[in-house]
């Protein structure tokens, strides 16, 4: 049983990419689906899909994104954890590497990135961040 399931989501993400493979397939929740899409957004993701019909047999099923032979992800860090909660006001969310990278958040608008965030003026809790 895992604890974390958005931390287990984002590392199966990150070594599924380092061994090349070309689709994952992750537990289905409502949550995961949302941050799978923003994720997709941002291109680090070609696609995400759902499996299965019966609730304990539904998968999200994610597509991996490739660069000149290279995986789009590169690291990801989680920042909000199930022992810590951190949240951010808007005026503390800041780019990522420099631009090349997204935080990922959890607004009472839905999961946003920090650029979408600083655009609708809301914070949120941080999950994660990808470069």
């Amino acid at each position: 049983m895992v604890s974390d399931t958005i931390g287990d989501f984002i590392i199966r993400l990150k070594n599924g990419g380092m061994v090349g493979k070309n689709t994952i397939s992750v537990p289905y929740s409502k949550f995961r689906h949302s941050i799978a899409d923003k994720l997709v957004e941002a291109g680090y993701l070609a696609s995400a899909t759902t499996s299965g019909k019966l609730p304990q047999e539904k998968q999200l099923e994610l597509t991996l994104s490739y660069e000149n032979g290279q995986h789009r992800i590169n690291g990801v860090k989680r920042v909000s954890k199930p022992g810590r909660r951190l949240y951010t006001k808007v005026s503390d969310i800041h780019p990522v590497k420099f631009g090349k990278g997204h935080l990922i958040l959890s607004t009472p608008a839905g999961v946003l990135t920090g650029e979408e965030a600083r655009e609708q003026k809301m914070g949120g809790e941080q999950l994660f961040i990808i470069w």
